[in-house]
């Protein structure tokens, strides 16, 4: 199977996404839906996908989760929304699984003001229920929290961990310090896989070439090794920089050294393994 790991919709009629206000982020300001997408799968050989949360919303959550459901198994998996300091958690998420393919959750880390947000107890005690519950919980950071993630992912080794966007690399700066030593040292732990996904939008938007984004993601793939790598398109959101057939072709790039298997694997066998998805399609 090939999975796309990492995609989004939203429709701005159901709710605002709040983190669209920004001017540069106009042409995302509209409602994006799966037939839109289906296309591009379709174009690249794609069977299935893994619809990731936009906005920290229940009602969003189970709205994917009911597009899921009636999608024939192409969502194979979601990725929702729930507060991880909310003290009847576990029985939230028991909810959510029994309204579709819940394979995930994931808060947005990277707009917290506190940097060490992950190392909260009560933070703590919200991952020990996704884990408990069979999922696996995704990590929205930049740089700037690296280092609190790696604790997390250290101290909650019973809890699968999957890095979102290679935590965002400075590329348009041409920088590599910290993010290289944070994302590395993440990597030494076994209970982490990382997306190969969301680079197009940290180069220049208009600019970029494969050559400056490349050498992030051979980092990644270094770090990380073939077998906890999950290609994700970061659809809609790519637009901004690249279309689905730009960011696929750059991933093949990417893993151009790689053996058969183990671009079958970055291409779509990992996420199966990582997130428990369905193999239909």
């Amino acid at each position: 199977m090939r999975i796309d790991a990492h995609h989004h919709l939203w429709d701005l009629g159901a709710r605002p996404q709040a983190w669209q206000a920004a001017e540069q982020l106009a042409p995302l300001r509209r409602t994006f839906r799966f037939a839109e997408l289906e296309p591009h799968l379709d174009a690249h050989g794609v069977d299935a996908t893994v619809v990731v949360q936009s906005s920290s919303s229940l009602p969003e959550t189970r709205e994917l989760l009911a597009e899921a459901a009636g999608s024939g198994g192409r969502i194979a998996g979601v990725v929702g929304w729930a507060d991880l300091t909310a003290p009847g958690l576990g029985q939230e998420l028991a909810e959510l699984r029994t309204a579709g393919p819940l394979a995930g959750i994931r808060h947005q880390v990277q707009d917290e003001p506190d940097p060490d947000w992950l190392d909260r107890p009560d933070v703590r005690a919200g991952l020990r229920a996704v884990g408990a519950a069979g999922l696996v919980y995704d990590l929205l950071v930049t740089p700037r929290e690296l280092a609190a993630a790696e604790r997390a992912v250290r101290e909650l080794p019973e809890v699968r961990f999957v890095l979102d966007h290679g935590a965002k690399p400075p590329i348009a700066a041409g920088e590599r310090e910290p993010w290289a030593a944070g994302v590395t040292a993440l990597a030494a732990l076994p209970n982490v896989a990382c997306k190969l996904s969301g680079l197009v939008t940290e180069a220049d938007w208009t600019t970029w070439r494969p050559a400056d984004v490349l050498p992030y993601a051979r980092h990644l793939l270094d770090a990380f090794g073939p077998g906890r790598l999950l290609f994700g398109s970061d659809w809609p959101v790519c637009t901004l920089a690249a279309s689905y057939a730009d960011v696929y072709a750059l991933a093949g790039q990417a893993l151009d050294q790689l053996t058969p298997a183990e671009r079958d694997g970055v291409l779509g066998a990992n996420a199966v393994r990582v997130y428990g998805l369905a193999q239909s399609g």
